[in-house]
């Protein structure tokens, strides 16, 4: 093919040609990340050093923000409730992917498909339709003024802690279904007809048959849900929770309400930071209970 070339004078790419083109297609993602994310990341690095009039302060700003009872405070907020929203996202997602997958039952395809329909939304819907079902003037509470006579609203938990906890579970918990599903199917039926042949019951199929062999699987669903509800921002603010300050709630409150940028730029490093330590723990995790399975 080569020989034929040659002779109708086709010319073939040089292998520093080959080497350009490679070079090129590196450069390209890295030219992206440098413009989108290095850059923007070092000017709020750069403006956490410096005062509202631009001027290099070092450290003293960090110290200042870092000594303040409001900043922990959100911190642990922050915590708390990413924490919460990642442990029911477990709980009803595992239960719901079992359900699905084990359990079949008329309009289960459905019902599956309208679980991945959530995600399709803006979460900020989440925490409306709170209020309007369940908030102080909502349709339930409503309902149970007219059948209790009561004035005062019976459920009042949306514009507290739990009714964001709550929302995030409703908007996060496809995030668990779906690889749950998708692992849930790869295990082989014959282990479950063996364990049941022996007597075991449902409990104790799902707690040594299934479990373990999706737990990397819900480890990786649990992470990733705890990263996006720790950097959830649209839920907090759209659910109306004044007790409920997390970093996001703290940095938006210090970049647009007071115009404290510098103040708002460490709070945003402290974020990013922990964003990527907890990340880096989970692929730490992740990779030990790999290699742990691989020697099994």
């Amino acid at each position: 093919m080569s020989v034929a070339a040659d002779q109708l004078g086709v010319d073939h790419p040089s292998a520093s040609s080959r080497r350009s083109f490679g070079w090129l297609w590196v450069l390209l993602p890295l030219l992206f990340l440098l413009t989108f994310f290095v850059y923007p990341l070092s000017q709020i690095a750069a403006q956490s050093l410096s005062d509202k009039q631009g001027e290099y302060l070092g450290l003293s700003n960090w110290s200042q923000v870092l000594g303040s009872a409001a900043s922990w405070n959100a911190l642990l907020t922050t915590l708390q409730v990413a924490a919460l929203a990642t442990l029911g996202c477990l709980l009803v997602g595992t239960f719901l992917a079992f359900v699905l997958c084990f359990v079949p039952f008329p309009g289960s395809r459905v019902v599956s498909r309208l679980i991945e329909l959530v995600v399709c939304f803006p979460s900020f819907l989440i925490p409306l339709a709170f209020g309007v079902l369940y908030g102080g003037t909502g349709v339930i509470n409503a309902l149970l003024a007219e059948i209790s006579g009561s004035q005062t609203p019976v459920l009042n938990f949306v514009n507290e802690l739990p009714g964001v906890v709550l929302a995030e579970v409703a908007f996060y918990t496809p995030f668990v279904v779906r690889p749950l599903l998708a692992a849930f199917s790869q295990i082989p039926r014959e282990q479950l007809d063996v364990a049941a042949s022996l007597g075991r019951g449902p409990l104790v199929i799902f707690g040594r048959v299934i479990l373990p062999a999706a737990l990397p699987t819900l480890l990786a669903a649990g992470g990733l849900t705890f990263l996006l509800t720790m950097n959830e921002f649209g839920i907090v603010l759209f659910t109306g929770a004044k007790s409920v300050v997390t970093l996001p709630m703290l940095i938006y409150t210090k970049s647009i309400v007071t115009f404290d940028f510098p103040s708002a730029a460490v709070l945003a490093c402290v974020q990013v930071v922990i964003s990527l330590g907890i990340y880096a723990l989970y692929r730490w995790v992740f990779r030990r209970l790999g290699n742990n399975r691989g020697e099994d």
